[in-house]
């Protein structure tokens, strides 16, 4: 049982009134979320297909059958709807609204509107043409700026597939994913700026000419106006001028493709080996978007939305899909911390932002700075949270510092659903520590290792039925065993997500972090982040991450601090940490060790990379490297083994 789920905030009758959802519920004939929720895992074929006509999808073909197999053995959603992915993105968006307000950390702002965003895509399409097909893959190595989106739209819009990582990737993490991938195309920025420096791209973008010989084209977008040459580069073109020798065309056309069709690849690494490629269709990515956009965050056409991404994480992804409600989508380049965190928080005041998504680290270091808002954040209604727990106490923090009359909408899902199992609701109470609810036509539970239901006790997340957006296939995956392994290995015919959390019985979900980096001393499991929800609270701790530690046929819990500036670890002080965590949970949580060290390991979306330290640790080979945001602060790890 949760004992933080005190109510936070409520929605007022009005503000209830006036979301989409609350129409979308009264339509159906339902009194609350709970009977809502309940029709749509128990009919999900009724459900999904109701999404069609309640927010005008643009399709061709019969909607029956919805669904051929809810049992996970194969892709079974829509098998006769033809539609285009860019054609939805693109149909509802006004000429002269604004698309796209595109941030950078230098303070410039460049908007796009839907008719140039149009435009744009028409004129790179016509020249993609010349070197793809339906079915063809783009790639982008790619800053979050307007290019990026234009790329994927243009590609899309014949049927192409579209795959992306981020500028700060370096050349063997680039090549672990497209190398797999196998793209007719690259699009790649000349040169990105972080915390105000300039980084040459160049030099990698040649290096990458070589090591991925299927590339026919390679087109280069210089939008920091650096004037750079492409000299030495024998496929590379400018993007400016690729976009001029097509300026005649501002059409944009649109095939329609199968439901299943590939849209995206996206990348989820696994403990062992290269990154896993996992394939994601058009109709479920669409209809999936649309449901948490439309429904879950009362994403509409006269609101801004914000979300702090790069191209190498599926947020960017689910961002872009908020272009299909005609809202203005902010996207910013750079570092949240420079000139200052403050400064970034600014953004909500000065784009008048409706919806501004974020993480728990980002919040903690916001804290760690002492923040002070002397903004009145008018505008804002929603502040959504991913990429690890939301603890606690940050959820008092934002009502403390941000504001008092918003919704927190903390997510949580993944790269392997390109979407959420649990999000916001918001005609729903915020509570203390709780993700507010399960996702509508997500059949999802909690599992003890018997595979029976659990619910205020902490157990595995699972998914009961198929959904549109589970994956269609991985590449390069002979007879489906690589996403049997991932998904479907531990409970037949149920899909196994990784994570450790608590479904209560009024439906709220706590997330303890991954169960596969799960703790298990004495075969008791425990779930990291009740740790740090321990470590969180101690002044002079910036930063911890925890571990387990093979040690004769056990495993003991090796805690690593990162001190605040000018502080140290005392014995005193790890007997404080010790017993912190003892009162507050149980003695098999705490640490057999603690250990002072420099830095932990992030991912560039902000996850902290317990499963890496733990290979280190266990004198295991280290992977997924080059996700690393920092990886020079592993090799003191490797002192610890």
């Amino acid at each position: 049982m949760n004992m933080n789920s005190k109510v936070l905030w409520e929605p007022s009758s009005k503000r209830i009134e006036g979301t989409t959802l609350f129409h979308f519920q009264s339509e159906k004939g339902f009194k609350n979320y709970g009977e809502l929720h309940n029709w749509s895992v128990e009919k999900p074929e009724d459900f999904w297909s109701s999404l069609f006509s309640y927010f005008d999808l643009d399709f061709e073909g019969s909607l029956e059958p919805a669904c051929t197999d809810l049992q996970f053995e194969k892709y079974g959603w829509f098998p006769n709807v033809k539609l285009n992915f860019a054609e939805n993105l693109l149909k509802n968006g006004k000429d002269s609204s604004f698309a796209l307000n595109a941030v950078h950390e230098s303070g410039q702002n460049r908007k796009v509107t839907y008719k140039e965003l149009r435009v744009s895509a028409s004129k790179l399409s016509s020249a993609l043409k010349q070197h793809m097909k339906k079915g063809d893959v783009l790639a982008a190595y790619m800053p979050n700026i307007p290019e990026t989106i234009i790329s994927m739209l243009a590609a899309t819009s014949f049927g192409g597939v579209f795959t992306s990582t981020s500028s700060d990737f370096g050349i063997e993490g680039v090549v672990d994913r497209f190398g797999q991938s196998k793209p007719k195309v690259m699009v790649a920025a000349a040169g990105y700026e972080y915390n105000g420096k300039y980084f040459d791209l160049l030099p990698k973008i040649a290096e990458l000419e070589e090591k991925l010989p299927f590339l026919e084209k390679i087109i280069i977008v210089d939008f920091l106006n650096k004037e750079v040459s492409l000299e030495g580069l024998k496929k590379a073109v400018h993007w400016s001028e690729l976009l001029e020798e097509n300026s005649e065309k501002s059409e944009l056309q649109f095939e329609k493709v199968s439901f299943d069709h590939p849209l995206y690849i996206m990348y989820s690494s696994g403990t062992t080996g290269k990154p896993k490629c996992i394939v994601h269709s058009v109709g479920g990515t669409l209809l999936q978007h649309i449901k948490e956009l439309g429904l879950h965050t009362d994403l509409i056409e006269d609101k801004k939305i914000f979300y702090f991404t790069t191209c190498g994480w599926m947020m960017w992804n689910w961002l872009v899909s908020s272009l299909y409600f005609g809202s203005e989508v902010t996207l910013y380049e750079g570092s949240p911390g420079y000139p200052s965190l403050k400064e970034f928080t600014g953004i909500i005041e000065r784009e008048k932002l409706n919806i501004f998504g974020t993480s728990p680290k980002f919040l903690r270091a916001l804290e760690d700075s002492g923040y002070d808002n002397d903004y009145s954040f008018e505008t804002l209604d929603t502040l959504m949270s991913t990429g690890a727990p939301l603890l606690p106490e940050q959820f008092d923090f934002v009502y403390e510092k941000f504001k008092k009359d918003i919704q927190i909408a903390s997510i949580c899902g993944g790269t392997d659903i390109i979407g959420c199992f649990m999000l916001g609701v918001p005609t729903l109470p915020v509570k203390r520590g709780e993700i507010q609810n399960l996702g509508l036509g997500m059949d999802v539970a909690c599992f003890n290792d018997r595979g029976e239901d659990l619910k205020d006790l902490e157990g595995e997340l699972v998914c009961k039925k198929s959904f549109p957006s589970r994956p269609i296939y991985f590449l390069n995956d002979e007879g489906n065993k690589k996403l049997n392994e991932a998904y479907f290995n531990r409970f037949k015919n149920i899909w196994h997500h990784g994570d450790f959390i608590t479904i209560t019985k009024e439906g709220g979900v706590l997330v303890y972090g991954r169960s596969d980096a799960t703790l298990n001393p004495g075969g008791v499991r425990i779930g990291t982040s009740e740790i740090y929800r321990q470590t969180e609270i101690l002044p002079y701790l910036s930063d911890s991450l925890c571990v387990g530690r093979q040690r004769d046929g056990d495993v003991e819990v090796v805690l690593f601090v990162k001190l605040s500036d000018g502080e140290e670890l005392t014995e005193a002080r790890v007997t404080e940490i010790k017993k912190q965590i003892k009162n507050n949970t149980t003695p098999r949580h705490v640490p057999r060790e603690v250990f002072p060290i420099e830095d932990i390991p992030y991912t560039r979306s902000g996850k902290k990379m317990e499963l890496l330290v733990t290979r280190l640790l266990n004198n295991k080979p280290p992977t997924n490297i080059e996700a690393v945001a920092n990886p020079n602060c592993l090799e003191e790890y490797k002192k610890f083994v």
